[in-house]
């Protein structure tokens, strides 16, 4: 017997061995990102360094030094944060001026946002098929909760505030700016002169300008505009500015996608005898998506941090009323506590959409077979 085939019996004996301790688990993942040379483990203490050096700090000021309870700013004592406010304006930073008796409404679209999001987000869903019809529905059902009719008490749009008030509009924003973007890319690569012109058209004024200027158009210009007797929601006028401005570089993030698929591919449709949608619905399309998935996400981003800006058209969103309380005698001098609370939700929304973002890219990947 030659020493190759002993060696490969014996193994065969012995069966398979683990691969050594310091190889895999938090050991290993620790040796190969943290500490694989020099230079990464002088990065990790100093980053640990300064982090024992900050994080301290922070937690003292906002937790164990902190003042949870009091009427105004004067019942906080303490070297730490001032809370107290939280419990008092807790639903006004969050449900603006609603109704205090019909925010269950807000409440119950909120819920319901969850079961019409999960079979668009997640694959192998139970009741898929009918979740889906649900997902159509929903802006319907929103809108209906939200602003009445129909047995429901009437709420004008004029009341809604705080956080509501920027969900709303970038949600509204995202889920229209999509399939707008879409077209607007695929008009922009068009053999049609008209479709091409008008798309080139859109996509550059749009870029072209502020969000602020078109924010500004929407609230004061537009309705002189109208016609004579027919009047427009302002939040609506809003949306409608705010999809518009996301759409046009939506459009460009996924044109990127389109250029990046090969002309094969093309050609390889048109063999098969597919026509012009079936050929961008079911094979250029999806791969274009996938490609463009971190532009799209940042672009949503983006477009829900710019909610903000709607402040300055004199709209009450979370950072309008912040703004108001903290110039409140009553709380004045704690911007930092109104800040730091107002940044923790946008964080932990355009945290998701990022972790989200990082989930379907991994998901979708092909390139490890």
């Amino acid at each position: 017997m030659t020493a190759q085939p002993f060696h490969r019996a014996q193994a065969d004996m012995l069966g398979e061995r683990p691969p050594p301790p310091r190889t895999v688990g938090t050991i290993g993942w620790m040796r190969a990102n943290l500490f694989s040379n020099w230079f990464n483990t002088g990065l990790t203490l100093v980053s640990l360094y300064l982090l024992w050096l900050i994080v301290p700090g922070v937690l003292d000021w906002a937790f164990f030094t902190a003042d949870f309870a009091g009427e105004d700013r004067f019942a906080c004592t303490s070297s730490g944060a001032c809370w107290a406010w939280v419990d008092q304006r807790i639903k006004l930073f969050l449900y603006g001026f609603y109704p205090i008796d019909q925010i269950w409404r807000v409440n119950l679209a909120l819920i319901l946002l969850a079961p019409a999001l999960a079979p668009l987000l997640f694959d192998k869903m139970p009741g898929a098929r009918y979740l889906r019809w649900f997902s159509l529905a929903y802006p319907i059902i929103a809108t209906f909760l939200l602003i009445g009719g129909l047995g429901l008490e009437k709420v004008p749009t004029s009341k809604f505030g705080g956080f509501m008030l920027n969900i709303t509009i970038g949600l509204a924003g995202i889920v229209l700016s999509l399939p707008f973007g879409i077209m607007l890319a695929l008009g922009r690569r068009s053999k049609l002169p008209i479709m091409r012109i008008f798309s080139v058209a859109f996509i550059e004024i749009l870029r072209g300008v502020p969000l602020i200027t078109l924010l500004f158009v929407a609230a004061i210009l537009l309705p002189i505009f109208l016609p004579e007797g027919f009047s427009l929601d302002l939040v609506v006028r809003v949306i409608v500015v705010v999809t518009a401005f996301s759409s046009a570089y939506m459009a460009e993030v996924i044109r990127g996608g389109l250029q990046g698929i090969p002309q094969g591919q093309y050609e390889a449709a048109q063999a098969m005898g597919l026509k012009y949608w079936q050929m961008m619905g079911l094979i250029i399309l999806p791969q274009a998506l996938k490609i463009s998935i971190p532009g799209i996400v940042n672009t949503f981003i983006g477009l829900f941090k710019d909610t903000t800006l709607v402040i300055v058209i004199g709209l009450f969103d979370i950072l309008n009323i912040g703004n108001s309380m903290v110039s409140n005698p009553k709380w004045l001098g704690l911007s930092t506590e109104a800040y730091v609370f107002i940044s923790l939700f946008f964080f932990l929304v355009c945290f998701s959409m990022s972790r989200y973002s990082a989930l379907l890219e991994k998901r979708l990947d092909t390139t490890n077979g």
